[in-house]
């Protein structure tokens, strides 16, 4: 009898169903399949997620890298229910795109990050990229814990009990970071306006 399509998806991809724990702990145990399902699975989160706060491709492929490196090095003793692996995973990276803003200063633009739109003009992607660098470079300037609530919140999306997860930390100091974080962010990209070409009511 012919198998069902969805009994042959899961014949070709024994993982498919598997949680990020459990691919994580079946790594740990010996299962180097396992490692490459999750590294599919994660890889591009954890690259866009270094993107979005570095705006550096190599500095992020970099960042997603060391990220792995270090998720694989800590399996043996992961704790099945005491954390989610991608929350694991948002905490490493946002502590080592920090790592790498507190490093960073102004930055010639030949080295801005090249914009991945798909074909904006030269032009747009020249604005799109320096834009891109310049509210990297205004992460930089923030003290640690406020950029990582302030990329966690407002590139990553998450809501502030995911964030207070992720930083081990209180729903009301996620708050009092992103806020404090938020005006310090906008007064530096305040600053960069003219200099960018941004409108008034553009926001930053």
């Amino acid at each position: 009898m012919p198998l069902a399509r969805s009994q042959l998806m899961a014949v070709s991809d024994p993982f498919a169903h598997a949680s990020d724990e459990d691919l994580l702990l079946a790594h740990a145990s010996g299962d180097p399949r396992a490692a490459g399902a999750l590294t599919q699975r994660v890889l591009p989160r954890v690259l866009a997620q270094a993107l979005r706060m570095l705006a550096n491709r190599a500095e992020a492929e970099d960042v997603a890298q060391d990220a792995m490196l270090r998720l694989w090095r800590i399996a043996p003793d992961w704790r099945r229910g005491e954390a989610q692996v991608s929350t694991w995973l948002y905490r490493v990276t946002a502590n080592l795109c920090t790592d790498r803003l507190r490093k960073r200063r102004h930055v010639a633009i030949d080295m801005v990050a090249e914009p991945m739109d798909s074909a904006p003009s030269v032009a747009a992607q020249m604005q799109t990229g320096a834009r891109l660098r310049a509210l990297s470079d205004a992460l930089a300037q923030l003290p640690e814990r406020q950029a990582q609530a302030v990329a966690l919140r407002h590139l990553e999306g998450l809501s502030n009990p995911q964030i207070a997860a992720i930083m081990d930390i209180s729903v009301a100091s996620v708050e009092s970071l992103t806020a404090r974080g938020k005006r310090a962010l906008s007064a530096i990209m305040a600053g960069r306006k003219a200099e960018l070409g941004y409108d008034d009511d553009e926001p930053t």
